[in-house]
């Protein structure tokens, strides 16, 4: 492995491509995670399937607009317009788990809610197999597949869209947190829930706008990971909300920060694990790292940070 990789840079620096590319991506959609856990400190396990149906309203709107003839003509306005649909669909999705199968049970034993989160999981996968008669369904092609040629090395466009895309998006959440008002309110109320009430925060307004802005992230990475792998299902959303968790739990699941690194130690793990195995075998690797790290590191790399939590 070693000695090919030597001998080939062009190929070592393609799986740090992949791998970013990939792991940009489990960033994105591990934010979810991390920051309904740092507010409620529970697993939103339903988070894979807004993934899911942010990725099939960006495949539906997409294809409307190829149909119409207007993406042909407005390739950027129409991915915009894929992506702004999408989150809008998904931030809709995550409100209302939010009522119905969460905030019911919030003062329940933490395993209800767990429960209610794997019960809203295979209702929403059932509810997007109903739509779309369980058939895979094919991405419409709308992005250029031209590659930046650097010397001996050469990235796509779209790797450099997704790249420096779930880059803009995580730095934009970081701002949002540390230097708004909201994102200040969703600290202290992912410190102290009633402090902040007696402070005057609505709580129940903090809590929607962390699962709009999940679901929103949640959105984008869908449309990326359909536009990247041009093939989507209604299953789709449960293994890359598996690897996002694992992301998530890798970096210290609450800590935004962590969560981020995790995304990517895991993509670029993904990408390199061809060397050592079979390409149907890398999704061992983000089960194998989630064992490791819960049994030595529960915390994760960087552990909690409870007053950076959200």
């Amino acid at each position: 492995m070693s000695l090919s990789l030597l001998s080939n840079p062009e190929v070592l620096v393609d799986q740090v491509v992949n791998g970013l590319t990939i792991g940009g991506i489990y960033a994105l959609i591990a934010m979810g995670y991390t920051l309904v856990y740092g507010i409620l400190f529970m697993i939103n396990f339903a988070h894979g399937e807004i993934f899911m149906f942010g990725s099939f309203t960006g495949f539906f709107v997409l294809s409307a607009l190829v149909q119409s003839g207007f993406a042909e003509r407005f390739v950027v306005l129409s991915i915009l317009t894929a992506l702004l649909g999408a989150m809008a669909v998904s931030s809709l999705l995550g409100v209302l788990l939010e009522r119905v199968a969460y905030r019911p049970l919030r003062k329940a034993p933490r395993l209800a809610p767990l429960i209610s989160a794997i019960g809203a999981s295979i209702f929403l996968q059932n509810v997007m197999m109903l739509i779309v008669k369980a058939r895979m369904q094919i991405y419409p092609d709308v992005f250029p597949e031209d590659f930046l040629e650097l010397g001996r090395f050469s990235i796509s466009y779209f790797q450099i869209f997704i790249i420096l895309g779930s880059i803009v998006m995580m730095a934009g959440l970081v701002l949002f947190i540390r230097k708004t008002k909201t994102g200040k309110a969703m600290r202290a109320v992912a410190e102290d829930k009633d402090a902040a009430a007696l402070m005057g925060v609505n709580v129940d307004r903090i809590i929607v706008v962390t699962f709009v802005v999940g679901s929103c992230l949640a959105a984008v990475a869908g449309v990326m990971v359909g536009m990247y792998y041009t093939q989507i299902n209604h299953m789709m959303g449960f293994m890359p909300g598996i690897k996002a968790f694992t992301a998530a739990v890798l970096g210290g699941i609450g800590n935004v920060a962590g969560c981020m690194v995790g995304g990517y130690v895991l993509g670029i793990s993904e990408a390199f694990s061809v060397f050592f195995l079979p390409a149907q075998y890398k999704d061992v690797i983000a089960f194998s790292l989630l064992v490791l790290i819960l049994i030595f590191r529960p915390r994760g790399i960087f552990g909690e940070v409870v007053s950076e939590r959200a």
